[in-house]
């Protein structure tokens, strides 16, 4: 989705601005337009003068990717977290700007997994004070007693990828699992043997909580002095997700008071703390935010980030960029001439459209109801807003600059497409009218622009058309032949178009060159023409 790939010859700057392994900079490292330039722990000042020219950069959750260091990054096309979380990187900044937002999802995932379930097993059986007991030449083994797992209840906030490898492990220790997610489909619950239940539900049953939640404005302080009370007094609460997500001066209260059994910490809200009060107390397991830090994580996401990153300036798609649509490769293979065509959709109803624009509603039908449909949508309103905006439009930040607007836009599928294998109609809604066109593929490579406000017409979508609105009378292409002719304008191909006979007609004309404005002057002026319009695709 970019124009500059690895095959030109121009060579691409990748700035490492925190610790990578080196099977990561490797990849880069075998790439011949590729420079990498490693320097960590960068001040601010130093930061924006090496991003300055980087086409992309690579961090972990050290370096701070903000407003201002992202608008210092005059060349930057592509900004890579090598992990999942995003708290460190201004997405809505970088989307704005065009720039994709890679992370790497998977990469980490088993070995956060498995550092919950290690402070959950560590917690049940006091597994750290028993050991610092040891050192200290004790044996208490009474003081130590714990806790079997088997048949416990278990909640997960969160039933993503490490949520569900946490269930799976809870399951293994005949465990219940109950799980709280806003987003789960029942069919993937079901497949997992997971109940799902309310937030306040799994509050209430729960011997054990975990959180898998992205931290938001709506889940800041998901569990506080409010949700405690709602919990059992021999509750354990596990957080390896991100700081932020609990109160920790309301959890640090609870466990002094007794509220809260214990609990098993490895994100803070401030990293590292300036407050090591909830880290300190004996009922609490805290960790320095090591559920990524295994050697085959480490790897395993440099390895994601990078490849993202080299496939991008390939031009082989970007999979796992969090501010443009995800489509596998052999996905994005599969739609790639409608993506081609939404754009021309685009592009031509900008050309046609009057007032402002208030909604854009698309319908998929016929085989083209059946791809994934939100990448089209994408092209659609990349083309529709690219004439009309002053500021760059592209894959990345179409959807955000429509919504930043106010325009709302809706999708549709069927699979009837009437005489057509597969159709795509859009219509554009203004506060003076309606306007709406709709295109096809009869072949991968053959595209073509089938109606226009309701009149069938039939042109490839490319170069300049001449699209005039007239009375349904004889006469009308001779004339307008004769002027175009006049003026060394030649017709490549013509297509007709009527609602009824003797009412309105569209005459769609295919032209080799651009119509000067006072020959489309004179084209309006004619007998019967009720408008023209010239319009480059």
């Amino acid at each position: 989705m970019t124009s500059a790939t690895l095959a030109s010859k121009e060579t691409f700057k990748v700035l490492v601005c925190d610790d990578l392994s080196d099977e990561g900079l490797q990849i880069f490292r075998a790439e011949k337009n590729i420079s990498v330039v490693v320097k960590t722990k960068m001040p601010l000042e130093d930061l924006k003068r090496e991003i300055a020219d980087a086409d992309a950069c690579i961090v972990r959750s050290a370096t701070q990717i903000t407003k201002e260091v992202i608008e210092a990054g005059k060349k930057l096309k592509a900004i890579g977290r090598a992990g999942v979380g995003l708290d460190n990187v201004d997405v809505e900044t970088a989307s704005k700007k065009g720039i994709v937002v890679i992370n790497t999802p998977g990469g980490n995932t088993i070995s956060a997994a498995e550092h919950t379930f290690c402070l959950l097993m560590s917690m049940a059986r006091n597994i750290p004070r028993a050991n610092e007991s040891m050192k200290k030449g004790e044996w208490e083994r009474k003081k130590f007693t714990g806790i079997e797992l088997y048949d416990k209840t278990l909640g997960i906030a969160g039933l993503g990828r490490i949520g569900s490898e946490v269930a799976k492990r809870a399951q293994a220790f005949g465990m219940k699992v109950i799980a709280y997610d806003p987003y789960l489909r029942a069919e993937k619950a079901l497949e997992i043997g997971v109940e799902v239940v309310s937030l306040d539900e799994l509050y209430r049953r729960s011997d054990f909580i975990t959180l898998h939640m992205p931290l938001t404005n709506e889940n800041k302080n998901m569990i506080g002095e409010k949700e405690i009370s709602m919990m059992k007094k021999t509750v354990r609460i596990i957080n390896c997700a991100r700081g932020g997500l609990i109160d920790e001066a309301a959890l640090a209260k609870a466990i002094e008071g007794g509220r809260v059994a214990g609990a098993a910490i490895d994100v803070y809200e401030v990293e590292p703390p300036k407050d090591y009060a909830l880290a300190k107390l004996p009922q609490v397991i805290a960790t320095p935010h090591l559920g990524a830090s295994t050697e085959e994580a480490q790897i395993a996401v440099a390895v994601d980030v990078a490849k993202s990153i080299v496939d991008f300036f390939q031009g082989k798609g970007t999979k796992n960029a969090v501010n443009v649509p995800t489509v596998d490769p052999e996905v994005l293979e599969q739609i790639r001439p409608y993506l081609y065509l939404g754009d021309k959709l685009g592009l031509l109803l900008a050309q046609l459209v009057e007032g402002q624009i208030l909604q854009v509603d698309i319908k998929y039908s016929g085989k083209t109801a059946d791809y994934e449909t939100t990448p089209i949508t994408v092209s659609i309103i990349k083309g529709l807003l690219t004439p009309l905006l002053a500021e760059s439009v592209n894959y990345v930040n179409a959807s955000v600059l429509a919504k930043e607007r106010g325009i709302k836009i809706t999708e549709s599928k069927t699979q009837s497409a009437d005489h057509y294998a597969n159709l795509i109609q859009v219509e554009i809604r203004t506060e003076k009218k309606g306007t709406s066109v709709a295109g096809t593929m009869l072949t991968r490579e053959d595209t073509r622009i089938v109606m226009i406000d309701g009149f069938d017409v039939e042109a490839v979508p490319d170069g300049y058309i001449l699209l005039i609105s007239n009375k349904d009378v004889p006469g009308i292409v001779g004339q307008i032949g004769t002027l175009l002719g006049n003026n060394h304008i030649n017709i490549a191909g013509m297509t007709l178009g009527r609602d009824v006979q003797g009412g309105q007609a569209r005459t769609l004309l295919k032209i080799d060159s651009a119509v000067p404005d006072n020959v489309l002057a004179e084209i309006k002026k004619a007998k019967n023409i009720l408008d023209a319009k010239l319009i480059k695709l």
